[in-house]
């Protein structure tokens, strides 16, 4: 028995004294899909062979060497991604981020043969893929809007790149055997303050049913949309507002996608979790960081993190979460920023899955908050990261002190020469 499973069998011991299965919950753990967010990868950039600029927000700051510049060079990223990762991922990819172009199709045309090498990839590895349509970076958002926009060919152009994207997203799910996500998020808004908020907003939501309208089974496609507090250039409205979108999902039967650096840095994402489910079921959450605003971090392992976490283990409806990782930063390794986001949530939730939930309810019914506090001050001091080292162990990959010596190697060999 090595130091990594004598340290394990102790965890269990003192965890046991507190009513608590670390193995059922690594059990619980291993079930748990997190998508990874290719754009890290590719700094939001796609693949498309037409000159674009970056626009909506999506702007990635820092040069660091090594980017992806092809869909090929994105999937080589990935494969050693999941091989620093454990458990259960996906992989979600942008409507940009095509893996072959064909001349004469835009955006509005895409099919699966777009991206067929990707279906081909995730089937070779027995994963499942995740898309987003890609409303920005286009000649057509056109002064920042784009289903909102008061032109109807604009807005037709973006709608059938939503419908695109959605039956792709459907071709993925039938030949990988689980649904896919595809989430919606627009950067339409206005810079300053604008004369008229309704008619814009009036027109998104006619942009979306249309969208909708086309009928796709869920066991293969699932629909998100995505708020945003607000972005560079439309810092005084944002059209897919929090409100409009919780409304939309509500009333259309989508899944609302809350993004952690989406909303103000002192309101809780964990507080929400709770509420739509309890009102609305199904959410898709974009973990991210955001700093002062949405600035899309690359996730730590801090009280906000580990707050959504729990909140998303305990109460039984882990089944109604999609978690999917969005942060992009380009002033460092983007694999190394992509594996210590994603293992972070992963310790998240095995933190969340490792607390005594039962007899913390019981202090809270009894009213005995002193108790209740106590004991969650006295389980952030519980050997958690002996259970974290097993659970990497057991997938035979390296634990944190030595995930930087495969990435660095890596870097030399395959990103330098890039």
């Amino acid at each position: 028995m090595n130091c990594i499973e004598k340290s394990f069998e102790i965890a269990c011991e003192i965890y046991r004294e507190h009513g608590i299965n670390p193995v059922q919950a690594i059990e619980i753990l291993e079930k748990i899909p997190v998508s990874l967010h290719a754009w890290q990868g590719d700094d939001v950039v796609g693949f498309e062979n037409f000159e674009t600029a970056l626009t909506g927000g999506c702007q990635v700051t820092g040069n660091y060497p090594g980017r992806a510049g092809s869909a090929n060079e994105l999937r080589v990223d990935l494969d050693l991604v999941l091989k620093l990762v454990p458990g259960t991922s996906r992989v979600c990819l942008q409507g940009h981020q095509v893996d072959k172009m064909i001349t004469g199709v835009d955006r509005d045309g895409y099919t699966i043969e777009h991206f067929e090498n990707w279906l081909n990839w995730a089937k070779e590895r027995k994963i499942g893929m995740d898309i987003a349509p890609c409303f920005y970076s286009h000649p057509k958002l056109d002064h920042g809007f784009s289903l909102s926009h008061p032109d109807p060919a604009i807005r037709k152009f973006w709608i059938e790149h939503g419908k695109a994207i959605r039956r792709i997203g459907a071709e993925f799910g039938k030949v990988l055997k689980t649904p896919a996500v595809c989430n919606f998020w627009m950067p339409d808004g206005f810079k300053d303050i604008p004369a008229d908020r309704y008619a814009p907003r009036m027109r998104m939501g006619e942009s979306l049913d249309e969208i909708f309208s086309e009928k796709i089974d869920e066991r293969y496609e699932l629909d998100a949309v995505e708020s945003k507090l607000f972005g560079i250039g439309v810092e005084s409205c944002t059209v897919g507002s929090h409100d409009f979108f919780m409304m939309y999902a509500a009333q259309n039967n989508k899944l609302i996608c809350l993004d952690s650096g989406h909303f103000h840095p002192t309101e809780s994402i964990a507080d929400k979790l709770s509420s739509i489910v309890a009102r609305q079921g199904r959410i898709l959450l974009h973990v991210s960081r955001g700093v002062r605003w949405d600035s899309d971090h690359v996730i730590l392992l801090n009280d906000e993190l580990l707050s959504i976490a729990r909140e998303a283990a305990v109460y039984g409806y882990l089944d109604k979460i999609f978690f999917c990782l969005d942060y992009f930063d380009a002033s460092i390794n983007r694999i190394a920023a992509m594996v210590t986001g994603a293992r972070n949530m992963q310790k998240a939730l095995l933190i969340a899955l490792l607390e005594p939930t039962e007899l913390l309810k019981k202090e809270e019914d009894a009213f005995d908050f002193s108790a209740r506090m106590a004991r969650q001050e006295e389980i952030k001091t519980l050997p958690w990261s002996s259970i974290w080292n097993y659970y990497c162990h057991i997938h035979n990959i390296p634990d944190d002190f030595a995930i930087m010596n495969e990435i660095r190697t890596y870097e030399k060999n395959v990103l330098a020469v890039r």
